[in-house]
């Protein structure tokens, strides 16, 4: 339990001081790689593609857990507190976050609205050849309000409760998801993917929920936030990503909007003007989460040891 709590420590200072180094040799660019490999659509009757997408979908899953699982049940401890942050670093992605979303708010001042569409087409799946400077920024922030959960939360959660291997796990389904998941062509093979990246999501998208609206009551916004919450969040397509995007545009006073689909939270205020605040609360929210979770890895250890 204690090098448990090391190792979540201790991967977070590697996200912020490494971030992801771009390489197509880096194990979440070759798992993407592999799902893209099988999860074409199409190579099969419409009556088979279902269980060839879950069948792929265990697979990837096998095949990405694998050298997790060796170092987390085989690998001495001093190798394993050597290695174990490097592995759980790869499982997510708080820094890449800020600097995706950092690239399109410099696009925009930099190089002009045509060059932010393009930048933020590269994070959203949504059409940007029409986007406003305020809908590009709030494609932007939806990204990385969404994708608090999915991509830290989410895998220090199941770390907390199955060491690498759960991180690992989660981390091959979202991938799958995000690649798969969508109502087009790709529905009937990444509906395993889709569905399984929901209930693994829906838990630390609760518990995100909850420690955004402590912190923004410790804020004196908690109401605005509650507010959003309440009105919003289901507004989303799907039942875990507007938790964490309504409570942070309502906490920071920002709309967050997808034209003709949703619009979370009211616009007290710019989505420039709110940047800070929105950023801020996913870095609380992260940090707030982690501190839970090695005291609670601590609490167990000693217990045990009672």
């Amino acid at each position: 339990m204690v090098a448990a709590a090391v190792v979540v420590a201790a991967s977070l200072l590697v996200d912020r001081l490494v971030g992801d180094p771009h390489s197509r040799y880096h194990p979440v660019a070759l798992l993407g790689r592999f799902i893209g490999w099988w999860g074409v659509p199409g190579r099969f009757p419409a009556g088979f593609e279902r269980a060839y997408g879950a069948i792929g979908a265990l697979l990837t899953i096998a095949l990405f857990v694998l050298p997790f699982l060796l170092v987390q049940v085989a690998a001495p401890w001093y190798l394993y507190i050597l290695l174990a942050p490097f592995l759980l670093k790869v499982c997510l992605a708080w820094r890449s976050l800020e600097e995706h979303t950092l690239a399109v708010v410099q696009a925009l001042g930099t190089g002009g609205i045509d060059a932010a569409r393009a930048r933020v087409g590269m994070v959203v799946s949504r059409d940007t050849a029409d986007l406003e400077r305020e809908q590009i920024l709030s494609a932007a922030y939806e990204s990385m309000t969404e994708n608090l959960v999915d991509s830290i939360i989410s895998p220090l959660f199941y770390f907390g409760l199955f060491g690498l291997a759960g991180a690992a796990a989660f981390r091959a389904t979202n991938t799958m998801d995000a690649m798969l998941g969508y109502r087009d062509e790709r529905i009937r093979i990444g509906w395993f993917a889709a569905r399984a990246d929901d209930i693994l999501n829906f838990i630390p998208a609760r518990i995100a929920g909850a420690i955004l609206l402590v912190y923004f009551t410790l804020l004196g916004r908690g109401g605005p936030a509650w507010r959003a919450f309440r009105r919003d969040a289901k507004k989303r397509p799907g039942f875990n990503g507007g938790i964490p995007m309504a409570i942070i545009a309502g906490g920071v006073g920002v709309c967050l909007e997808k034209p003709g689909v949703y619009a979370l939270g009211d616009a007290e205020q710019t989505l420039e003007e709110g940047s800070t605040g929105i950023i801020r609360a996913v870095r609380a929210a992260v940090i707030i989460f982690a501190a839970i979770e090695i005291a609670a890895l601590f609490l167990l250890w000693s217990v045990s040891y009672t």
